[in-house]
């Protein structure tokens, strides 16, 4: 076509013919109406088309299509006659190109310049631009004028009336916008259905879909990816299924929007094989459904097959965006795989994407997490700006590596710069306030949760109750579970857990009955807290009933609540009990493995903690720093000194653990008790580490059995040097120096105990006796029936005497005075009852029917 011959002025037919030439080109655009546009809107300006309303409309449209906004404003402004089409198409051009501003001050001169009466599309695109702008005030002005014209209730207007309103958050107003609308289009009903969804109003945003089914409408995808999202947010399975069913039958379903909220729903939904094989069958994968996968693998804490999935979609030449470098640092942070976390912080500064929010504060989580604290700080230190969360971020990550000094310092830092912590903030706090036992700051941080004015959420409750706990103040962690109107299982099992902790396990017990009574079933971790109660009262009647519970809320496969359970069997001094509940729950738990061991070492029994140690081996299961202390106690009683070194040098060597005080106290206690002590000596002073006063006692002790004053003394020495208030070195010096008869040095050591301050705890023991446990403190006389037991005491000790045993007084020179009497009302094991109970049976069982009936 000779589209470009010069012409004095283009007959009408000539600019028709233009006009037929661009309205073919602008359905496809692209290169040819990139090309044809202006070569049009040129022959038209030289032969004075431009006079032409339709040919001119035309063009503005091909402009607005080509993104090229000045081109078509210098055409507006230029057009000798305007007509409503060209406001409209400027004005929606405008709108969907972003500039709002320029939509509305176009619209206000429209009103000004032109006689016309705004039609719907025209309305429809300047609501549009100030849904966009967030310009509420003008789009009720322009609601106005639609009522006025009677367009209120024209499908195109009423649908973006319902889009401003809604975005807005006036869901209220678009309600009555969309119940007043004669007929509803999918984009209106997807309106209402997505904005329910996204203000967390999944329930009335599927309510509105059925509706919609209910009326005839038939959803298309927009809508159903809607619904789809509405599920995800309640957690709807079953919904979800369904609406998937139907995209699968209407043929929808293989549109990507679609499959990728599918996608979300089931990873939402703990269902990732679902997930995965409707990505694995996508003909295409946008970014989305690539970044949408490796979300739900982390959300699920499937964090390999989360970074396995990165590195695809990046071989597949897709570039991460910040959400996905997001998840992809919080599974590199759960896996403390530092190597591939600072992989995606090279590709962050390559895509420049430091400066998004969510990244950031993942990077500084990443760090933090996998224990590099300088790498996390530098992070924070270049990009953190008056962002309260990555000052959360920074102190959580201090917090979980005990660095009491610096999470403190970034809170400072914090309120310096009048950024208001939230709970996780103080959450934080007392994480590692609580593992310092940092009792004042716990206490400090309580009061500015107060003085915040923010209500106590479950989360800080727990860690106060936590926190007070642990300092013994468990009237402080009682009166914060008081105050909860609301209680989860979390708080029930701290407050149970608190009272376990300082001992007081007729409290926990109580606590529990309450807890059966609030009608809340209770957990593993509840079982786990009342083991250990009974642990510590050494009440087998009240260990056996919460067995039975176990049993009966079928956790007793869970391996924490057998490991507490065979701990309680041992204290309880049931080891075959223990013994048969080890060889029914044990496998593969390494805790589970070192309770045995650690039983039967505690109790002397050596033979069968080494044979539980190399069937462990048998089962491939590796042991960890806590399985080498119970061997090694093992081998320290038995006295397999050649045994228990080979054990000692193979943690390194072939376990790669790196012994610690524990294990160097016990091959101190290996050497000792076979004699050795010079070797313990010089392998102490060859020790990598600073020796702790635990390591010290431990030769110490064994130069009280072997009576051995001279490196007992020294071994005394540099135990105090280690733990001035540690009343244990003095009371074994003592009793070395009461066995060698040097009674002037015991004279002086009690007065160097007296004037230190130091003083021993007082020894107890107890007895259960018809369900009740009956404590016994040395010399004490708190015991309702004290009188009597004494008076029985004395009996039996006077027939015990009359048969030539003579007590060992030796061992009670600081805790009471010497004598019979003394040894008696001490620490007398019952034990040497039993050795006697050939000789004085008659008495033994006197004593035992006596106190037993006495107690009753």
């Amino acid at each position: 076509m000779p589209l470009l011959n010069p012409l004095s002025r283009a007959p009408s037919t000539h600019i028709r013919s233009l006009a037929r030439v661009l309205l073919s080109c602008l359905p496809t655009g692209g290169d040819r109406l990139r090309r044809l546009n202006p070569a049009i809107h040129a022959r038209a300006t030289v032969a004075g088309g431009l006079d032409d309303v339709f040919l001119t409309n035309l063009l503005l449209r091909g402009y607005s299509n080509l993104g090229r906004l000045r081109d078509a404003r210098h055409l507006f402004d230029r057009m000798p006659h305007r007509n409503l089409v060209s406001w409209g198409s400027v004005i929606s051009m405008y709108t969907q190109h972003g500039r709002d501003d320029c939509a509305i001050s176009l619209f206000a001169a429209f009103q000004k310049a032109s006689c016309e009466v705004p039609n719907e599309f025209l309305l429809a695109s300047v609501l549009r631009a100030c849904t966009q702008s967030k310009a509420v005030s003008l789009g009720e002005q322009v609601h106005g004028i639609a009522v006025k014209l009677d367009l209120d209730a024209n499908v195109y207007v009423g649908t973006a009336l319902i889009n401003l309103y809604a975005k807005l958050g006036c869901m209220d107003e678009a309600m009555l916008v969309f119940h007043a609308l004669p007929v509803r289009t999918p984009v209106t009903w997807n309106t209402v259905i997505t904005e329910y969804a996204q203000i967390g109003c999944g329930g009335v945003a599927l309510e509105l879909f059925d509706r919609m089914g209910i009326e005839g409408v038939r959803p298309d995808r927009f809508v159903l990816a809607s619904a789809v999202s509405a599920c995800s947010a309640l957690g709807f399975l079953e919904g979800g299924r369904q609406i998937h069913g139907y995209a699968y039958r209407s043929a929808t379903e293989t549109d990507t929007s679609v499959i990728n909220v599918l996608i979300d729903l089931y990873c939402k939904c703990s269902r990732l094989s679902a997930a995965r094989k409707l990505f694995d069958c996508m003909e295409y994968r946008n970014l989305v459904s690539w970044t949408t996968m490796i979300s739900g693998y982390m959300q699920n804490s499937f964090n390999a097959e989360a970074i396995t999935m990165f590195w695809n979609m990046t071989q597949a030449g897709w570039q991460p965006d910040g959400f996905a470098c997001t998840s992809i640092l919080n599974s590199c942070g759960s896996l403390a795989a530092i190597w591939q976390g600072r992989q995606i912080h090279a590709h962050v500064i390559k895509a420049d994407l430091e400066a998004d929010e969510y990244v950031k504060n993942a990077l500084i989580d990443m760090y933090a997490k996998c224990e590099h604290l300088t790498e996390a700080r530098a992070v924070f230190d270049a990009l953190a700006e008056d962002d309260a969360i990555s000052y959360n971020a920074m102190i959580e990550g201090y917090s979980k590596n005990r660095d009491l000094a610096e999470a403190v310092n970034i809170f400072h830092r914090m309120r310096f710069f009048s950024l208001r912590p939230s709970l996780l903030t103080f959450v934080s706090l007392l994480g590692v306030s609580s593992s310092q036992l940092a009792i004042e700051l716990s206490k400090q941080i309580h009061g500015l949760i107060i003085k915040s004015g923010t209500s106590l959420d479950l989360y800080a409750a727990s860690a106060l109750i936590d926190v007070y706990s642990k300092c013994s103040l468990v009237n402080d962690a009682k009166t914060v579970f008081n105050m909860l109107h609301y209680k989860d299982m979390v708080i029930w099992n701290s407050m149970i857990f608190g009272h376990a902790q300082n001992e007081q396990g007729e409290e926990a017990i109580k606590l529990f009955n309450q807890l059966l009574l609030s009608g809340m079933a209770p957990n593993e971790f509840t079982f786990v807290a009342l083991v250990t109660v009974a642990s510590t009262l050494a009440s087998m009647f009240h260990g056996q009933q919460f067995h039975a519970w176990i049993i009966k809320a079928g956790v007793d496969n869970d391996p924490h609540v057998s490991n507490a359970l065979i701990d309680m069997y041992a204290k309880c001094g049931f080891i075959k009990e223990g013994r048969m509940l080890f060889e029914s729950t044990c496998g593969e738990d390494v805790i589970c493995w070192n309770s045995m061991i650690t039983t039967y070492a505690q109790h002397g029994h050596a033979e069968e903690a080494l044979q539980v140690f190399r069937l462990m081996g048998e089962a491939e299961v590796e042991p960890n720093y806590v399985t080498f202390v119970g061997v090694l106690s093992a081998c320290a009683h038995a006295g397999f000194v050649g045994e228990g070194l080979n054990h000692f040098n193979s943690m390194k060597s072939n376990y790669d653990i790196e012994p610690g005080i524990e294990h160097y106290a016990s091959v101190v206690n290996l050497f000792g008790r076979s004699g050795k002590l010079h070797a313990a000596k010089e392998f102490i002073e060859r020790m990598p580490i600073k020796p702790a006063a635990a390591v010290w006692r431990s030769l110490l002790s064994a130069c009280h059995l072997f009576g051995n004053a001279e490196i007992g003394r020294y071994a005394a020495e540099m135990a105090l040097l280690a733990d001035p208030t540690d009343s244990g070195p003095y009371v074994l010096l003592s009793n070395i120096y009461a066995s060698k008869g040097l009674w002037a040095d015991v004279h002086n050591l009690r007065q160097q105990m007296d004037s230190s301050g130091t003083v021993k705890e007082t020894g107890c023991s107890w007895i259960e006796v018809t369900k009740e446990v009956h404590t016994f403190i040395v010399r004490g006389r708190e015991h309702p029936e004290a009188e009597l037991i004494y008076s029985v005491l004395d009996e039996l000790t006077s027939l015990i005497k009359n048969l030539g045993y003579v007590p060992d007084t030796s061992d009670h020179t600081l805790l009471c005075e010497t004598g019979t009497s003394a040894v008696l009302k001490g620490r007398w094991e019952l034990s040497v009852l039993n050795d006697l109970s050939k000789e004085v049976g008659e008495g033994v069982q006197r004593y035992n029917i006596f106190v037993t009936t006495t107690m009753d």
